[in-house]
């Protein structure tokens, strides 16, 4: 009889949760009848302010297979939390998902600006993309530098060498599944190497907090001033200076308002 699974929940309580997340996100979407269109990243989407899509673009999957397949895959890279005498461990996990989801975001993008701006190629203006897939190419990418005699299985069925998976996956899925974002992946990757190099390194409970919140409030205020939610509690209107905008939080009588300063130049030390 092989280990309860309970134990494997208990010993992965992060890549739980985030599973747990992705999978309730996959059905409110089966549910409301919610496009990629509404949820996912493109670049022309993002140009217009829509920052709040890089998280929900990551979080999102449209397909049943895409997200059994994303989710298997993340299941067994969740070996990374169990792994806390080697450096790594479930803070280590969490701190560098965040990195994982908003640099791999950034850099997709940064990607589909060079493409369309240096090489005149419009097509990637209004690509979107959608799913887990460049957290999980990240992680692919870590463990095969960090502990490169793992293995990654999927389904329970194949299980492949962590070293090389990173790069037989993303040729694996562009084959199987021409729709699948290989610059998206990529990007995964590369930040994935950033990070086991030592390139993106310093994170730890403070940093990742500080990250957190300025995700929550950039993913708050884009939401707003892209007219995707409406916030009844909050005004964004612009001052004298159309560059400083003045925020309001209205509520039982009292204004919190940001007044325009002159801005005379600063250097930080």
């Amino acid at each position: 009889m092989g280990r309860p699974l309970f134990y494997d929940i208990i010993e992965k309580p992060a890549t739980s949760c985030i599973i747990t997340i992705c999978s309730l996100i996959w059905f409110v979407i089966q549910k409301k009848s919610v496009g990629y269109s509404q949820v996912g990243l493109s670049y022309e989407t993002a140009s217009e302010g829509h920052y709040w899509r890089m998280i929900t673009s990551a979080f999102s999957h449209i397909s049943v297979l895409h997200l059994v397949f994303n989710m298997s895959a993340l299941w067994s890279l969740g070996v990374v939390e169990q792994l806390g005498h080697v450096g790594l461990g479930t803070a280590y996990y969490l701190h560098y998902t965040l990195v994982l989801v908003v640099f791999s975001g950034v850099l997709v993008i940064g990607i589909y600006h060079l493409l369309i701006a240096r090489f005149k190629i419009d097509y990637f203006r209004r690509v979107t993309a959608v799913g887990y897939s460049c957290v999980v190419f990240g992680w692919m990418t870590i463990l095969s530098v960090k502990q490169p005699s793992s293995k990654l299985d999927l389904f329970g069925l194949l299980s492949l060498p962590i070293s090389f998976a990173p790069f037989e996956s993303l040729i694996f899925t562009s084959i199987i599944v021409p729709q699948a974002s290989f610059l998206g992946h990529l990007s995964g990757i590369l930040v994935g190497y950033a990070i086991s190099w030592g390139l993106i390194g310093g994170m730890n409970n403070y940093w990742a907090l500080t990250m957190l919140g300025w995700i929550i409030v950039v993913f708050v205020f884009s939401l707003k001033k892209s007219g995707a939610y409406d916030f009844s509690f909050l005004q964004i209107e612009s001052l004298t200076d159309a560059s400083l905008p003045s925020v309001r939080f209205i509520g039982n009588g009292r204004t919190l308002q940001a007044s325009a300063v002159p801005f005379s130049g600063v250097e930080v030390v």
